[in-house]
């Protein structure tokens, strides 16, 4: 997966996706301890798409403005406390 490939999904197809790959990772260490696991890269490759995804769904955030608005609330709070 790349990064390329979530910039047009929606926010719930992503927690959709992100749910899946949590899954994928239990049973993914499920195997791994029980000796069934053959391909042990795939351990790595999933926890690297959850934090894709992970990014993904913050980024969408910073646009709509949420995280904007919240640190602006910050800035313009310490700079309040330091002036008194």
């Amino acid at each position: 997966m790349k990064a390329e490939d979530l910039k047009g999904k929606s926010e719930d197809e992503l927690n959709k996706m992100l749910l899946d790959l949590r899954k994928a990772q239990l049973n993914q260490r499920f195997q791994k301890s029980g000796g069934q696991l053959a391909n042990t890269s795939e351990l790595r490759k999933t926890r690297r798409d959850i934090a894709r995804v992970k990014t993904a769904l913050t980024s969408g955030q910073a646009v709509t403005g949420k995280t904007a608005a919240k640190k602006t609330t910050k800035k313009t709070a310490s700079k309040k406390t330091k002036a008194a």
